[in-house]
């Protein structure tokens, strides 16, 4: 097909106007990334030097004292009543251990030691479960202490006084 010489220039002429237009968007679009760049920069800084001290000092002034004294709790409840449960269990163990050997040195029959089967659950497993479920009860105490509705918390800022007439 055939075009005329008027037709020709007109493409030559919108096709260089579109190689134009395609510069410009690209450094158009090159301007736009390094704006974006820099307010991300920019928001990064404000998140460290505004944002990150609000929240630390928020989690101070409310979180802290809850997390604190479930920490408390943890360590000064629950980690020594675990460790009486497993002296005590050990304690047994060793006792019933003892007592067979007197019963079978008084025969004068050996009895071998066995090992049992594991049937389940051992002591390491119980005293894990144990531990778990206070961590969790200390973290949603923790959560329900700071999440509950204080209404003798609460002051009003300017005390109540009669409408101006």
């Amino acid at each position: 097909m055939n075009l005329s010489r008027k037709r020709k220039k007109e493409l030559e002429k919108l096709q260089k106007q579109a190689g134009n237009l395609w510069e410009a968007q690209q450094v158009l679009v090159g301007e736009a990334a390094t704006v974006a760049r820099e307010a991300g920069r920019q928001l990064g800084n404000y998140g460290r030097e505004r944002v990150a001290p609000q929240v630390q000092a928020n989690y101070d002034k409310y979180a802290a004292p809850y997390v604190d004294k479930g920490k408390k709790v943890f360590n000064g409840t629950v980690v020594p009543a675990a460790g009486a449960v497993v002296g005590s269990a050990l304690s047994v163990w060793d006792a019933a251990n003892e007592q067979r050997g007197r019963l079978a040195s008084g025969r004068g029959i050996q009895l071998p030691v066995v090992a049992p089967a594991k049937k389940g659950l051992g002591a390491g497993g119980v005293i894990a479960i144990i531990l778990g479920v206070a961590a969790a009860v200390g973290v949603l105490y923790a959560a329900w202490q700071t999440l509950r509705a204080d209404d003798e918390l609460w002051v009003a800022d300017d005390p109540l006084r009669a409408p101006d007439a």
